[in-house]
């Protein structure tokens, strides 16, 4: 074994129940099971944080006289101080190269650490690794696996997603001054987040590796249990944001573990809305409409901090009440741009992009309808990050389901949460928060005009299928961040019955231009279903009981 083991593991203990801090104890001592984390070492740090409980006492007396390969040391602490104290005591105490934090009642899974170890040897510039993980029922079975994207900066700023396991360079998380007191209740969230400015990217290992047991004083359980969490998430996301040079109002919003971020917008910049059309008419909830015209008045008046200007690339031949009534609602907002050409959606909106004058251009289809007044200032906030390339925004149906919620290229090309009701969370609040995705849909999109024309704009040889996914993914290969998010929120009146003709050049031509790399989602995860977009995991996977035994004997199917 060398001199300083590989890993420290450190949990604090109050209070818990003593069968579950046994069974915590007892899975650290499984990792040495793997001859290669056992030769460089463990060591499993607990701080007792003054517990009442003597069978607690007792339990901890048992581990200090465990013999085996894990160091194991105990320290008590005079006075209960609360978690964050508890964890900067047992930071002092760990002398391992990495910090593994491990709550008092969950359970690492058999061969966590060696998982860590493989995945540490195969990137060594990794200073924070984290995993997937499960829930640990009452009744002792794990299901609702938490399978994670890759690093999702702007996710994490909205909730912590990561949670459990973290594994972290104990150099670092000593050089940013350990856990922040009065962060009790969201102290691992502020710890990641000040982790993340300095060591961003994480390393994310694709595989369940912890139990979260839901105990009864668990926020697994109900995140009830620390009713003062939410308000200290507030304050470890604004301080982060602060430290980043970001000025924005960040609020509770009523849903567990989410806050909102409203950035600041600089100035009062003009945005060009660039709306390709021809005029087309349709009915909408009962009755007749030009689509482009509601598009515009839908935005008119409705954008508090930026100014907007209305580039309608107009198909010749289009009906002369079309560009009178876009006069008539957005006046001298309006910029016409007449389009002679046959069909090309990519070439339609490279000439209303040649000609805006804004410094944003928001790419619009014109069968919608905003939903959410400031929506496009919620976009300029997110993209005026200079490493932010694309904002994408939340699109529903006209029935009120979702129809588009950021791109995904998991074995195929689709839009998250196809279908889904409007309110839902989503699977691990993704529905919920401000996120990375892997692409977003031209139909809604806002983008500095500088990437645009950066990266080339669109390309013209995907003249209608296609062409946003090429733009996500030459965005992307740039060097930017692709955002998604729920606070801006149009209609968008596509049918979801509408068949879209798919030229089979246009599919060779993709495949070509990206091969393997067009249906590989950072976003997703290799534990979920390809070809599906609704996060369904593999078969055999977790193993995960489709029912639940209740503390009254009942048998819930769920």
């Amino acid at each position: 074994m060398t001199d300083a083991p590989r890993f420290s593991v450190i949990t604090t203990v109050y209070d818990p129940e003593p069968e579950h801090l046994r069974a915590c104890i007892e899975s650290v001592d499984a990792q040495a099971a793997d001859a290669g984390v056992a030769a460089t070492g463990i060591e499993h740090v607990l701080v007792d944080d003054r517990s009442t409980r003597p069978e607690v006492a007792a339990v901890l007396r048992e581990a200090e006289s465990r013999t085996g390969a894990v160091i194991r040391k105990v320290v008590r602490r005079s006075e209960n101080g609360g978690i964050v104290a508890a964890s900067n005591d047992a930071l002092a105490a760990a002398t391992g190269e990495f910090v593994v934090l491990l709550d008092h009642d969950d359970v690492l899974v058999d061969g966590a650490l060696a998982s860590v170890a493989r995945a540490l040897a195969a990137d060594e510039s990794a200073d924070v690794v984290y995993s997937d993980h499960d829930l640990m029922r009452p009744d002792g079975r794990c299901a609702w696996p938490m399978y994670k994207p890759d690093f999702s900066l702007e996710r994490l700023r909205h909730h912590n997603y990561i949670t459990h396991l973290v594994v972290a360079r104990r150099r670092l998380v000593d050089e940013i001054g350990g856990f922040t007191p009065g962060t009790d209740g969201a102290q691992d969230h502020d710890l990641l987040l000040r982790l993340a400015e300095v060591a961003a990217p994480f390393l994310h290992v694709p595989e369940i590796l912890l139990h979260w047991r839901q105990a009864p004083n668990s926020s697994a359980l109900d995140s009830g249990n620390k009713p003062t969490a939410i308000s200290a998430e507030v304050r470890a996301v604004s301080a982060h944001l602060d430290r980043c040079g970001i000025e924005a109002e960040v609020t509770e919003t009523g849903r567990p573990g989410v806050v909102r971020t409203r950035r600041r917008i600089d100035g009062r910049p003009v945005v060009s809305v660039v709306i390709p059309t021809r005029g087309t008419r349709g009915r909408v909830w009962g009755a007749e409409r030009i689509f482009v015209h509601d598009a515009v008045a839908s935005m008119v008046g409705r954008e508090p901090d930026v100014d907007l200007e209305f580039v309608i690339v107009l198909d010749a031949g289009s009906e002369p009440v079309v560009e009178s009534g876009l006069r008539r609602i957005a006046g001298d907002a309006v910029r016409i741009v007449d389009y002679d050409r046959p069909f090309n959606f990519s070439d339609k909106i490279n000439v209303g992009v040649a000609a805006a004058t804004g410094e944003y251009v928001l790419l619009l289809n014109d069968d919608t309808e905003l939903i959410e007044p400031g929506s496009v200032g919620e976009m300029v906030g997110l993209a005026q990050q200079r490493d932010v390339g694309m904002v994408g925004a939340k699109l529903l149906f006209d029935d009120g389901t979702l129809q588009h919620g950021g791109h995904l290229y998991h074995g195929t090309i689709t839009h998250s949460l196809l279908g889904w009701t409007s309110d839902h969370p989503g699977p691990y609040n993704m529905a919920n928060v401000v996120r990375e995705c892997v692409g977003a849909t031209a139909a809604g999109s806002l983008m500095r005009r500088e990437v645009f024309l950066g990266v080339g704009g669109m390309n013209t040889d995907l003249p209608a299928n296609y062409n946003d996914v090429d733009l996500s993914m030459t965005v992307r290969s740039a060097g930017y961040r692709i955002l998604w998010t729920p606070e801006a929120s149009w209609y968008h009146f596509e049918s979801r019955s509408f068949a879209h003709p798919i030229d089979p050049a246009e599919t060779a031509l993709i495949e070509q231009r990206w091969g393997a790399d067009l249906y590989v989602d950072p976003y997703s995860n290799p534990n979920l279903t390809p070809g599906r977009n609704d996060w369904l995991e593999l078969p055999h996977r977790s193993g995960a009981p489709p029912y639940e035994d209740l503390p009254d004997g009942r048998r819930s199917w769920g």
